[in-house]
């Protein structure tokens, strides 16, 4: 096997892997559909604006945490607006977790747990989640551009 088709096969695993894994969804299959010959980069802008917004949606959310008193709408704003840009990419696992740390500011409290020691485990799960999928993207942007390098293709 060539280093290109060598190449290939890598990245349809990997592909299949993070799909399999939970780490994307459809939602990123749509967003490869829009990109094409005029638009190469396509994916891997949109994914980029995706890490710049969610570093700075994670720090927003850990002020807000830090506070003595914790708005909790506020918090919930900030993990709407992260569940729905990791959705837009197909970041499967990020939005389950945003979903679930929503559900947790809509109730406030949970029996004996105080509520900010409880988002903090929140905020974790999600910087977590994000590390996970932004790691495995930037190595499937990377296959992709060796692949590109050796005169290969991107299958489709």
């Amino acid at each position: 096997m060539d280093g290109v088709a060598q190449l290939q096969k890598q990245l349809v695993d990997f592909t299949d892997s993070l799909f399999q894994e939970g780490f994307l969804d459809e939602q990123f299959n749509q967003l490869q559909q829009l990109q094409d010959e005029s638009n190469p980069d396509f994916v891997v802008e949109v994914v980029s604006l995706f890490f710049e917004d969610s570093e700075r949606l994670l720090n927003e959310l850990a002020k807000a945490l830090e506070q003595k008193t914790i708005d909790f709408r506020k918090v919930d704003a900030h993990v709407h607006q992260f569940k729905g840009s990791s959705s837009s990419i197909g970041a499967q696992r990020v939005q389950k977790v945003c979903i679930a740390f929503r559900n947790y500011c809509e109730e406030q409290n949970i029996e004996g747990v105080k509520p900010w020691h409880r988002c903090l485990k929140c905020l974790q799960q999600v910087k977590l989640e994000y590390s996970l999928v932004k790691n495995k993207l930037e190595t499937l942007f990377k296959i992709e551009k060796q692949l590109i390098a050796a005169g290969g293709s991107i299958p489709t």
